[in-house]
């Protein structure tokens, strides 16, 4: 029998008498649907029933994972009519999981991002994934010391001494160090050399050789944990334990140095040859000199670099590294500025010799190799070829800043030294009428401003520099 097609039905009919058909034959075919589910459950069992289940959940998953994009659904349903959301029960994730994933949500406290809002994200001017493919457009800033420390210096180090000296290293650095502050740090001075040689004469005078003086004067050489004692014996008589972290390093260049970190102080004293009785000057140099200074300069007007600019301060250097080197031999029993003037001295002659020929250059004063190893890659790090001349002459402001405090001892306010913070000697004069004294600190070996004028002297007459001399200076 021929059935007419629904398009003629419903031409040809009552419109509610079809729909009346319609529903009707809908009814019919959903009992037919389920009586027949009936015969096939009776007949086959209940392990058919089972894998239909695990095909609907299987459906179910399968619809789950289509929505890519919760927030496309959230916006659909918000927007759309009674009857819509009706029809995406459907298509929507099981009750089970929608109560879940509510949960979860304002467990977590999670905010779903709107259309609008993702799209906006895809249209960023510069993704990270951008930044990745292009790493040559973002150099990496560093501090300047840190970016010119050769990184391969212990492997270099082996093959110059197995190449019996006859060797220029080749130092690999982590990043390229800004050209224009290593510019301006290539030009050493001349005009100190005949004070630095004449200091590294009488220590060797007296003592026959640099080594011979470091024995005597400074004590044996301290283990890890005799430097933490030290360390922290210190920081207790300054009062200072609960503001500095301690570390320390066998790879540092320097003896030791004051940094900050995640905004915390931090000292870094290297383990190796540290001396007993060179210790206290160490610590002078690092926390009671650098460490304070940057602490009193917080409190002052110019604290920030625009408002040092626009008072037309002039640098704290040479000031500050003169300060605490005059700081680091105060309390020595034989204050020779000879770290301050070898510094001076390498650095003008790295700029003139290769690093082989500087290292044979410095055995006119010290002996041992990995000493002069030190001084001579301080004096030509940032340079990768050593074969060369070339050096980065920074160190030479210890000796230049410690021959002007010393001239100028009997004449300048070293108190208001400290407690003005990171500024020039020049500038203490037309400074103290604006300054902030109030939680202001100076280091305990300062109390006494008398006797530290003395020391001072003594430190003048033990290196040879007369006033004469001194006053000869610019």
């Amino acid at each position: 029998m021929e059935t007419a097609p629904y398009s003629e039905i419903y031409e040809n009919s009552d419109p509610e008498q079809s729909f009346n058909n319609f529903s009707s034959s809908i009814l019919l075919s959903d009992r037919m649907l389920t009586s027949s589910h009936g015969c096939i459950t009776k007949q086959t069992g209940a392990e058919p029933a089972r894998r239909i289940q695990k095909k609907n959940a299987a459906r179910r998953k399968k619809k789950i994972s289509s929505v890519s994009c919760p927030s496309l659904v959230s916006s659909v349903s918000k927007t759309s009519n009674s009857k819509d959301k009706s029809e995406s029960k459907d298509i929507s994730v099981p009750k089970r999981e929608l109560h879940f994933r509510k949960s979860k949500a304002q467990t977590h406290r999670l905010r779903i991002r709107t259309v609008s809002e993702r799209l906006s994200m895809l249209c960023l001017p510069r993704s990270r994934y951008m930044r990745l493919q292009q790493p040559h457009e973002y150099k990496m800033k560093l501090p300047l010391l840190v970016s010119i420390t050769p990184e391969n210096e212990k492997s270099e180090r082996d093959r110059f001494m197995r190449a019996n000296f006859n060797y220029n290293p080749f130092f690999v650095y982590r990043c390229a160090a800004d050209e224009r502050m290593m510019e301006k740090f290539n030009t050493p001075s001349d005009y100190h050399l005949k004070k630095a040689i004449n200091i590294m004469d009488s220590v060797i005078s007296e003592f026959g050789s640099y080594e011979e003086f470091e024995d005597t004067s400074g004590g044996p050489v301290l283990s890890r944990s005799q430097i933490l004692a030290l360390v922290k014996r210190y920081l207790k008589k300054e009062k200072l334990e609960s503001e500095i972290k301690v570390n320390l390093s066998e790879d540092l260049l320097s003896t030791a140095s004051m940094t900050q970190k995640k905004g915390w102080p931090h000292l870094t004293v290297r383990v190796l040859n540290t001396r007993e009785y060179w210790c206290d000057g160490l610590l002078q140099h690092e926390i009671g000199t650098h460490y304070l200074r940057s602490c009193n300069n917080r409190h002052q007007l110019w604290a920030s670099p625009i408002q040092r600019e626009e008072m037309m301060l002039q640098h704290y250097n040479p000031t500050e590294e003169g300060l605490a080197s005059l700081h680091s031999v105060i309390n020595r029993p034989y204050p020779y500025l000879w770290r301050a003037a070898l510094l001076y001295y390498v650095t003008y002659k790295a700029a003139h010799l290769s690093f082989r020929d500087l290292f044979a250059d410095l055995g006119k004063f010290l002996k041992s190799p990995s000493t002069r190893w030190d001084y001579c890659v301080r004096a030509k790090r940032g340079q990768t070829d050593t074969s060369v001349p070339g050096t980065f002459c920074k160190d030479q402001v210890y000796l230049e800043g410690a021959l002007q405090l010393l001239k100028h001892r009997h004449t300048l306010d070293f108190e208001m030294l400290m407690r003005l913070g990171k500024i020039a000697h020049e500038d203490v004069d037309r400074l103290s009428e604006l300054s902030v004294l109030d939680n202001t600190r100076i280091p305990s070996f300062m109390m006494d401003m008398k006797k530290y004028i003395c020391q001072l002297d003594y430190i003048a007459e033990c290196n040879g520099l007369t006033d004469s001399v001194l006053w000869d200076m610019k």
